[in-house]
């Protein structure tokens, strides 16, 4: 089967990724980690304005009725600018969950959503009761096993926790019993997984396109670091990894988009890969920065953190690896891989 999307979808995401330039500089990123907010909100005015945030709600509620798979591309160039908000959370993983009222609200940018997830599947890190912009949000969303309990901010209390990241307004959240509307799980949680591989995917392009930068201006010995046999080696390494994961992401949006019975398994390969090869960029940009590297002046710290905390964020890739085991272990290959 050939896969490639459409020049309206590239068009699409040519158009948020100089939106997000403008409006989700280094500068702007700065200031959102000292307020601690986690929100640009020209930013997301923005977003809302174009349609990012009511793509995946139902035309009927305002948004615009599209699948995961035209949400792919745009989340990933979200992660390229490192926004803060919770473009995830709310435009991706809440409308497969909340009742017509959220879904319009979110389509006019008038809601944002937290997630709370505890996760009890195979292999698969518990996340308890922390959430990112546990303290901010205007909703939560309760994840369990197999369902989902979406909670009023009236009904929350939030405690403020820190952060390596500081623009993820991270808080452990807590509700009286009783709290809240009790809907099925579905595909929240690969909606969320497939989600946070996308944006790694970016955070991994950003970092990359800042050291092979930065490696030819750099001089030492009269020359670009960058020609550097031992420089180009890590590079291309990172380039390597980074490329054999953005297909993988891509195809889990697509089985979410189709319902493909073996959407999961997907989701958590895309994560797995999309973990190790943004963790595995970071690396490698550090090392080849040198000392400037490690220091908050600059703006590396930015990207290289965010992939840090969203590498573990829905799941570590060990954690992932183990659930694509489950998987393809638990089938038996001759017999029961659904037909196509």
């Amino acid at each position: 089967m050939r896969f490639a999307f459409t020049d309206e979808q590239l068009l699409f995401r040519d158009t948020v990724r100089d939106l997000l330039a403008k409006e989700c500089s280094p500068a702007e990123l700065r200031a959102c980690w000292d307020r601690g907010d986690a929100r640009l909100p020209r930013a997301w005015v923005a977003l809302t304005e174009i349609g990012v945030v009511g793509l995946c709600v139902p035309e009927a509620d305002g948004g615009m009725g599209a699948d995961p798979i035209d949400l792919v591309l745009l989340l990933e160039e979200s992660g390229r600018a490192g926004l803060p908000d919770p473009l995830v959370e709310t435009a991706l993983v809440a409308p497969a969950l909340v009742g017509p009222e959220h879904r319009a609200a979110i389509a006019r940018g008038e809601l944002t959503v937290a997630v709370v997830d505890e996760l009890d599947g195979p292999g698969v890190d518990r996340a308890n009761d922390v959430a990112n912009h546990g303290a901010t949000a205007d909703l939560v969303i309760h994840l369990e096993l197999d369902r989902a309990t979406v909670l009023e901010r009236a009904d929350l209390a939030a405690e403020p926790l820190p952060s390596v990241d500081g623009g993820r307004a991270v808080a452990r959240v807590s509700w009286p019993a009783g709290a809240g509307t009790t809907v099925p799980v579905g595909d929240a949680r690969d909606r969320a997984v497939v989600g946070a591989a996308a944006q790694l995917i970016g955070l991994g392009d950003r970092m990359l396109a800042m050291t092979a930068e930065y490696v030819v201006e750099r001089k030492q010995f009269g020359v670009p670091i960058g020609s550097f046999q031992a420089v180009k080696h890590h590079l291309a390494d990172a380039l390597l990894a980074l490329e054999f994961a953005r297909p993988a992401v891509y195809r889990a949006a697509q089985s979410l988009t189709t319902d493909d019975p073996w959407a999961s398994r997907d989701s958590s390969m895309a994560k797995a890969m999309a973990s190790d090869a943004a963790t595995g960029v970071a690396r490698a940009a550090l090392q080849c920065h040198g000392a400037i590297g490690y220091t908050v002046e600059h703006d590396l710290h930015l990207f290289m953190k965010r992939a840090w905390a969203l590498s573990r964020a829905w799941g570590s890739a060990r954690a992932h690896r183990a659930r694509v085991a489950d998987a393809v272990l638990d089938h038996d290959l001759l017999t029961d891989i659904p037909e196509d």
